[in-house]
């Protein structure tokens, strides 16, 4: 057992330092997206979800442990009741940056209300401008309430606002240049990102659909000029340029074609209360059982969560073109 007086910070035992918390409050989502869970769902009972008190008690707990950055995620994190009154709550820790990735479908009526909880940032999914596309890629989704979402978040006045688009070939490829100018003309940044390997999907191939960071970057600088930027040690996964003539960034998300393991800062809390320690790898700990095992003992929960990191993976292994391994949808993951 790590002696947990010691601990200034959460180091893994690959020297990794550890200072960046996913939160997933909630599995659900108001869309069904094709690369995220399959049409029909079977979402966790309430029981078995953390409560946001409890969600606020590990968040603490990390907090006191080193970790300056949480993001809370889903599903669609802005689905579950009293998501704001959580944001005021972690808004009030000692965080250097308190985050948000959300779908966009509820920002129009809720974003002020977010930036005020302390949320610097957000990320907002966005894979495609047409509406028939759009609709088919979530089953479920309508373009117009996300791009007010969007428009609403700009005029709340977050530090910066980020396009997520998930590129498929054959469904999206086609937009990469339309989706930068979309984040051009409005000051945004947007980074593309491969689709990963989670959870059983119906009625396509992933190998097939599978279209390559490099190749993304190589359809827009026939467009745009891009300059790669220097690292900023944040230790995420993408690879920024900039885009000349404009305050927009773009990254590239490639967890197939470039591997990004080697400086992985975070660590995710999934729904259910289990800290995931690598995106693609089922190694977990189970806090749930701990906090309500042990209401109130956040020296207990500190212990378990600093011991938890000498299990954390090297890296993952994802293969598009094998069945995935990971059988938990993005949604059950936190995006």
């Amino acid at each position: 057992m790590i002696n947990l007086q010691q601990q200034t910070q959460l180091t893994d035992r690959f020297g990794r330092v550890v200072n960046y918390l996913r939160v997933s409050i909630t599995d659900r989502c108001d869309f069904r997206c094709v690369y995220c869970m399959a049409e029909n769902m079977t979402f966790l009972p309430r029981r078995q979800i953390l409560s946001l008190e409890e969600i606020q008690f590990v968040c603490q707990a990390f907090t006191e442990l080193g970790v300056g950055k949480i993001r809370i995620t889903g599903g669609e994190p802005l689905v579950r009741q009293g998501a704001v009154g959580l944001l005021q709550a972690l808004g009030r820790l000692p965080l250097r940056e308190l985050v948000l990735t959300s779908n966009g479908s509820h920002l129009a009526q809720m974003a002020a209300d977010i930036k005020a909880a302390g949320v610097k940032r957000i990320n907002i999914s966005l894979d495609t401008l047409d509406p028939a596309k759009f609709k088919a890629l979530t089953r479920t989704g309508d373009i117009e309430q996300v791009l007010a979402g969007i428009n609403a978040a700009r005029h709340a006045g977050f530090e910066r606002l980020k396009i997520n688009a998930v590129i498929l070939k054959g469904r999206n490829h086609d937009e990469v240049c339309d989706l930068l100018q979309f984040a051009v003309d409005r000051g945004l940044d947007i980074s593309f990102i491969e689709e990963m390997p989670l959870g059983r999907i119906d009625g396509r191939s992933r190998s097939e659909n599978f279209y390559p960071g490099s190749q993304i970057r190589e359809d827009l600088q026939r467009r745009f000029k891009l300059t790669a930027l220097p690292e900023a040690g944040s230790g995420g996964p993408s690879v920024y340029y900039q885009v000349d003539g404009g305050h927009s960034r773009v990254g590239f998300i490639s967890p197939h074609s470039s591997n990004f393991c080697g400086s992985c800062n975070r660590v995710r809390l999934t729904p259910e209360g289990r800290l995931l320690l690598c995106l693609g790898n089922e190694d977990a700990v189970d806090l749930k059982a701990v906090i309500r095992a042990h209401p109130g003992d956040m020296h207990r929960l500190k212990q378990t969560i600093v011991n938890a990191m000498q299990f954390k993976p090297e890296k993952h292994e994802f293969d598009i073109h094998e069945q995935p391994v990971i059988l938990r949808h993005m949604s059950a993951t936190g995006g």
